[in-house]
């Protein structure tokens, strides 16, 4: 009859209705099914064709241990997996509602289903006895009531008890009185008074009938003894004691006291306070009733999430041989606290997401519930604010973690993201739950140099094969999108390609030499170095390495002047010509190398007569030092070395070979008037020079006079300006393009100091100055007259 009722069942709900409702799939099924029931069209209802069902991995997710549900990917349909018992699921709660979940991938989706199971009639109420004892008074007036046990239904709604009724009999009759929670609950109403001489029991038949189509029903035995002479019963002060508590609260609390009088007197109106048999374990666990002062304290731990209310059955019984009860009923409500913190459910979605993932991406979906209620049972979640991450309340109490913002796995490579939840209480309780989420790598990064450019400095004639310099790049990518590699890219040195000259290690950026390098044919050039890594696609960068050519002193000085022929040449001079000073030749050399390595000294080895010529250091210049006499050789001959100033040093020598002339215009008459010329005049030679010694000493007297009293007016004049003036015309300091031209603080007089070119400068690199006057020291730059030297 059962499996036929369940048939039925399921034909009137025709297999389960299904509705849309806030993003989600609703059905009604009936319990008790068999395997294989038909619940819903999942396809259908997810505009889904079948084929996706497996293509996209259709899977569906309980929280259940048992899996009641299942989906037949061939067609789509929900079908009932095994057999469901409401009252065994959800108890004796009003409504029972399984929760799923159907997930797709490609892309991904959630859609929450839930499965409404309604009750079918499949339990007949039932008493806790077959037999109930009732002792009555005959005195008992009309109207009096006395509650019964209620039987127990496990099925709901309308299929739970819904009357009660006893068998015909001329005294009593039923009432039955409904609680605040729906249930229902009979009491026998005594309607014509008993007479126990006419009847001293009375036995009736009690039947308890639920709801259902077609109705069950229970039945048990109410055995009524009538009693004799206690003719009152004792009375309470109201019959439904009210009474509000905080869950909770501490043991011992007093909840209320209950008060009730019995007109009788001595031990009939002795009453004794206790709780209606039978009274559920529970009760008993969590009040206590005093059977003297009635009053009722809590000796349990309440919890409004438990049951927000009880309803306490009492009785006062005399103290009578045959005692008489009284019967009152005690309404205790429960006001919540907020003593529940919220929870959070979290499935992870994916553990690891690409940096590059697009704002929005879901990491995690989460649900938060809190079985408190109003205010209280109101959660809010959040995660930390500083991380690329935020919550997305598409549902009621359903969150999604998604990315927001731009991932960067060099700045942060992990994240252990706080889900934290918390309620409306005041103060609000909070729970926190962590997710582990890894960013993983994609080539973002181009390698780079550590420098943009680098100066390489190559000492000329090096070794080929020979490594000559190295270059660093760094790629903060991991992996193959860090792993670089270097190439040099083509540029042209002198019309070949650079890769003529040098080459590069690919792994370690070492750049080798391939060929000697010479300093006089290449002194700089450049090689385009690039850095790529290995991903993908692969991203470059590069950097410029000159290359800078030192020389070496490999090239000897070589005489360019005067003409040499097997290192020697010949000069002729004539000695009439020839003075002290006087410039009998110049040797010109040249170097090819450069700086140092081409400055050139000259040095007189070897003589004829080493007292007759001197030579310049470094002009070369070979000078006379005195006349020519008759008794010089007709030849002299020059040894003379010409070197460099590298390391180590290079030389060349020559030989130079003076010829003197005779001088063909000179006689001996001649000779000998010049000497009686000189005779002659040699008393007026001496007054001459008397005379102009004489006034060139006047002169000079006269001009140092001048310059002492020049000087003075210009001291005074500098004191008396030095307190405004202390910054004069000497303290600056001329830039690069000014002449060296000082001028003093009056523009009176101007000082000058000259400067030559040194002869090295010709051979050198560098600019060698030197004073046009040998007497003036450096030190005197500017602060000394030299006008008389001009």
């Amino acid at each position: 009859m059962a499996s036929a009722l369940m048939s039925g069942a399921s034909f009137i709900f025709l297999l389960g209705l299904s509705d849309l409702v806030s993003g989600q799939i609703r059905y009604s099924i009936p319990e008790e099914l068999e395997h294989g029931a038909f619940v819903g069209n999942i396809a259908e209802d997810l505009r889904l064709n079948v084929w996706e069902l497996s293509s996209r991995n259709f899977r569906l997710v309980s929280d259940d241990i048992k899996q009641y549900m299942e989906v037949n990917l061939e067609n789509g349909i929900l079908f009932v997996n095994e057999r469901i018992d409401r009252e065994q699921l959800c108890r004796q709660s009003s409504t029972c509602t399984l929760s799923l979940q159907l997930a797709l991938d490609n892309p991904l989706e959630i859609h929450p289903v839930a499965v409404k199971i309604l009750d079918v009639n499949d339990n007949s109420p039932s008493f806790t006895k077959s037999e109930f004892f009732l002792q009555i008074s005959e005195i008992i007036a009309p109207g009096a009531r006395f509650p019964l046990e209620s039987a127990l239904d496990p099925d709901v709604g309308t299929n739970t008890i819904s009357s009660y009724q006893i068998s015909p009999n001329e005294h009593f009759d039923i009432k039955v009185q409904t609680r605040r929670d729906g249930s229902k609950r009979g009491e026998l109403l005594l309607e014509k008074p008993l007479d126990r001489e006419q009847q001293s029991m009375v036995n009736l038949v009690l039947t308890a009938i639920d709801g259902g189509i077609p109705h069950r029903s229970g039945t048990a035995r109410i055995i009524i003894t009538v009693l004799d002479v206690n003719d009152n019963a004792p009375l309470f002060d109201y019959e439904v004691y009210k009474a509000t508590i905080v869950e909770n609260v501490a043991q011992g609390t007093l909840v209320t006291t209950i008060n009730a009088a019995d007109l009788d007197e001595g031990t009939n109106a002795e009453l004794t306070y206790s709780f209606t048999n039978p009274v559920p374990q529970r009760i008993r666990e969590l009040f206590k009733l005093d059977p003297e002062t009635g009053e009722i304290r809590v000796q349990g731990v309440l919890d409004f999430e438990a049951s927000n209310v009880y309803e306490l059955d009492v009785q006062a019984v005399d103290n009578a041989s045959e005692s008489i009860t009284g019967h009152a009923t005690v309404m205790v409500d429960i006001i919540d606290t907020n003593d529940n913190a919220p929870e959070i459910d979290v499935t992870l979605v994916s553990l690891a997401v690409r940096e590059d993932a697009r704002s929005g991406t879901v990491i995690a979906l989460i649900s938060v519930a809190d079985p408190d209620s109003g205010e209280y049972g109101q959660v809010q979640c959040k995660v930390p604010g500083n991380i690329p991450f935020k919550l997305e309340n598409p549902l009621r109490s359903n969150y999604k973690l998604v990315t927001d913002g731009i991932l960067d796995r060099e700045s942060a490579a992990f994240y252990n993201i706080t889900i934290s939840a918390w309620d409306g209480g005041s103060p609000p309780l909070s729970t926190s739950k962590p997710i582990s989420v890894t960013v993983t790598d994609v080539n973002d990064n181009a390698p780079r140099f550590t420098q943009s450019s680098y100066n390489m400095y190559l000492m000329e004639n090096n070794n080929p094969g020979v490594s000559i310099f190295d270059v660093t790049a760094l790629d903060v990518d991991l992996n193959q999108n860090g792993k670089i590699t270097y190439s040099m890219l083509e540029n042209q040195v002198r019309e070949l390609s650079a890769s003529a000259y040098v080459t590069i290690n690919s792994k370690n950026g070492n750049i080798y030499a391939l060929r000697s390098i010479d300093y006089e044919q290449l002194k700089h050039f450049q090689i385009k170095v690039q850095a790529q890594d290995a991903g993908s696609p692969p991203m470059s960068s590069t950097a410029i390495v000159n290359v800078i050519v030192l020389d070496q002193n490999d090239n000897a000085p070589v005489i360019v002047s005067p003409l040499t022929s097997n290192s020697s040449t010949s000069v002729e001079i004539v000695p009439q010509s020839v003075y002290p000073g006087y410039l009998l030749t110049k040797v010109i050399a040249t170097d090819a190398d450069s700086g140092q390595n081409a400055r050139l000294s000259y040095q007189l080895l070897e003589a004829t007569d080493p007292s007759l010529f001197t030579v310049g250091l470094l002009s070369g210049e070979i000078k006379a030092t005195r006349y020519l006499r008759d008794q010089d050789i007709v030849t002299e001959r020059l040894v003379l070395c010409v070197k460099d100033n590298g390391q180590p040093t290079l030389s060349i020598s020559t030989t130079i070979s003076f010829s003197i002339l005779s001088n063909v215009t000179e006689t001996l008459p001649e000779r000998t008037d010049t000497a009686r010329q000189s005779e002659y005049f040699g008393d007026l030679n001496v007054y001459l020079i008397i005379i102009l010694g004489s006034t060139s000493f006047l002169f000079l007297i006269i001009i140092i006079f001048l310059v002492v009293l020049k000087l003075k007016q210009v001291s005074t004049i500098a004191e008396n300006d030095s307190r405004s003036k202390s910054n004069n015309a000497f303290s600056r300091r001329p830039g690069p393009n000014d002449p060296l031209n000082y001028t003093g603080p009056a523009q009176a007089e101007g000082y000058r100091y000259t400067v030559c070119l040194s002869p090295e400068s010709s051979k050198s690199d560098f600019l060698f100055l030197k004073p046009c006057h040998p007497t003036l020291p450096f030190n005197d730059l500017g602060v000394r007259d030299t006008n008389a030297t001009k």
